[in-house]
């Protein structure tokens, strides 16, 4: 980023930790496989550049939310098996199966739709089973998946997955995972053909019973840390530098931003950073944030408007706090997580956000 860049703002994304982080990931994972998550964008990473990494990193699995997510993620992994976490939506048969995509089928209806779609066709196509175990949102429930096991419902359907989803993975002891691994061993038993997969990105570190045959890690990719309270075992995928604008002397007394929610508490010294809640970055850590300029942490003042943002400088190098120079609001010992906690969030939000309007620069 220059000075005369035409972006306020640049996301710098890592491809090489990212690849990393994928390797400690299946490494952690003990011999089941390691998928990858690319919903969203790859959270907000980019599934053209994030996907491909992946893939030369000894990814071969991906998941996506959306069919038009599994379009794009298809252009950019033409040879990977990818799976749609939403299940099917009415009449999106042909697009599945002209693209070979495999839906995650989590209802009594959806199942029934793709098994006359593969009857139509005389093609049993694969498919993945979501069973709910207790976040109540998609899936059948244990029972329902249990009076499927040896049935006729699944006959025409080349049933290649079993899938759930951990609600509190990330909380050590937490008495819900242990009742969903249970749960979902009690299916995944009457379902022995089928590769099972529970663990997320903090149960790929809650040993085998919660991994089965294949964990599904998504935000430690791009350096969430999967166990939050102890060390980040991921390394950063991300980095969110801004530039200033311009640079004032205030006196005590004078305030800054709208509604004059900031203060000076004596003369301060403030810089205006080309960035705002419409690039992402978010207004409810107004008054809360941080940003780094020169290795000096330099807490955000007033309200974050949607295209700036004011930081207060005074304990800066006056060298480094100038009109051009750079702030960093993601790195430099700001993590997503940190970032996340102080706008009242988490870092997935945060991640996803990202890169409305900023360049981006992708290491390689």
């Amino acid at each position: 980023m220059t000075a005369t860049s035409p972006h306020g703002a640049r996301l710098t994304i890592d491809l090489r930790a990212l690849e990393a982080n994928w390797r400690r990931l299946a490494e952690e994972a003990a011999g089941a496989e390691c998928a990858a998550v690319i919903k969203a964008d790859a959270y907000g990473t980019g599934i053209d550049r994030a996907g491909p990494a992946l893939w030369r990193a000894g990814c071969r699995t991906f998941f996506v939310a959306h069919l038009s997510e599994a379009e794009r993620a298809r252009a950019a992994l033409p040879e990977a098996v990818i799976y749609v976490l939403n299940g099917l939506p009415p009449g999106s048969a042909p697009a599945y199966r002209d693209r070979a995509l495999r839906p995650v089928l989590g209802s009594r209806e959806e199942i029934e739709e793709w098994a006359a779609f593969c009857r139509a066709r005389g093609e049993r196509l694969p498919a993945a089973l979501h069973v709910d175990t207790g976040m109540n949102r998609l899936g059948l429930s244990p029972d329902a998946a249990l009076a499927l096991a040896g049935g006729a419902a699944l006959e025409d359907v080349a049933a290649s997955l079993l899938v759930s989803h951990l609600v509190s993975a990330e909380v050590p002891g937490d008495a819900v995972t242990a009742r969903q691994v249970a749960d979902f061993a009690r299916v995944a038993a009457a379902f022995p053909g089928l590769t099972a997969s529970l663990g997320n990105s903090a149960g790929t570190f809650l040993g085998a019973r919660a991994r089965h045959e294949m964990v599904r890690p998504g935000y430690a990719l791009y350096g969430g840390n999967p166990r939050p309270g102890g060390p980040n075992p991921m390394r950063p995928v991300v980095r969110l530098d801004a530039t200033i604008l311009q640079v004032r002397d205030v006196p005590p007394g004078a305030t800054a931003g709208y509604n004059a929610r900031w203060t000076a508490p004596g003369p301060r010294r403030l810089a205006t950073l080309s960035l705002g809640y419409a690039d992402g970055y978010p207004r409810a850590g107004s008054g809360r944030a941080e940003a780094v300029v020169a290795g000096r942490r330099c807490p955000v003042v007033g309200t974050i408007s949607m295209d700036l943002v004011i930081l207060d400088v005074t304990d800066a190098p006056p060298e480094a706090a100038r009109r051009g120079a750079r702030a960093t609001l993601i790195g430099e010992g700001l993590d997503i997580d940190e970032v996340g906690q102080r706008a009242g969030t988490i870092g997935y939000e945060i991640l996803t956000n990202l890169g409305r309007r900023s360049e981006r620069a992708y290491i390689d």
